[in-house]
């Protein structure tokens, strides 16, 4: 055995710890335990260290029996433990069919900690918007803003949790809506949207025309009212600093 092909049977013994991957190893499988106790141990502790709050929602144990249950089916797939936690909330939403509130703020607490290291964005300048043609106009959104739907009060949640004050109970919202998280200077922030803006988001995130955010708002609103919607979250967009160019389509 040369030495990629051992490196890759200790490999496969650390994700699944199967005997015939250790006896692959030859001589040299009899102390493996510890290294498999470490790597649990290690990825255990980046899950602990990138969801502090989910923890102390779920509880030790039952935050414990999800991280395991991840770990025996997703090993880390990038150089980096930072991009480990990533596909968490989708494990989650696995394990917990009936518990949405444990996803959601699961999604809450990696995308937070995903905008802090999201590519830099200057706000957009308001000068630049001065004589803009808006019916060929292409918004370009932060880098760091990241959108997902929402059917609990998670986002309650996770802000009672962050202030260390007492949760409410989790609950499902009387209409589902939506989380937007997106970096400001050196600060992760969080808002929930209700269900048309979250719609919006998305469509000017796979768009980006201005005109067919218009289009998307008049059928669903009429003409009056989308164009009149469309221009107030122009205003709240470029306020809140989620868009960051505007160009020319």
């Amino acid at each position: 055995m040369n030495l990629a092909q051992w490196q890759q049977a200790f490999r496969t013994w650390l994700v699944s710890a199967s005997q015939e991957s250790a006896k692959s190893l030859g001589d040299h499988h009899a102390g493996l335990a510890v290294y498999q106790n470490n790597y649990r141990a290690q990825l255990v502790g980046c899950l602990e260290q990138a969801f502090p709050n989910l923890r102390r929602w779920m509880g030790e144990q039952a935050f414990l029996a999800a991280s395991i249950h991840h770990i025996d089916r997703q090993p880390p797939h990038a150089w980096t433990l930072d991009a480990y936690p990533e596909g968490f909330h989708h494990s989650l939403k696995t394990q917990f069919p009936h518990n949405p509130d444990v996803h959601e703020l699961a999604w809450i607490e990696a995308a937070l900690n995903d905008a802090f290291v999201a590519a830099d964005a200057r706000p957009l300048a308001m000068d630049t918007l001065a004589g803009l043609d808006w019916d060929t106009a292409v918004l370009q959104l932060s880098p760091s803003l990241r959108c997902h739907a929402l059917t609990t009060n998670a986002e309650a949640i996770w802000s009672a949790l962050w202030q260390e004050t007492p949760p409410p109970e989790a609950a499902m919202l009387d209409e589902a809506g939506g989380l937007v998280v997106w970096r400001r200077a050196f600060t992760s922030r969080l808002r929930q949207v209700d269900a048309l803006e979250l719609q919006a988001l998305l469509h000017v995130q796979a768009d980006g025309s201005f005109a067919g955010l218009c289009e998307f708002l008049v059928r669903r609103l009429g003409e009056d009212a989308g164009v009149l919607q469309a221009g107030e979250y122009l205003a709240g967009w470029l306020g809140s600093e989620w868009i960051v160019g505007v160009s020319h389509g």
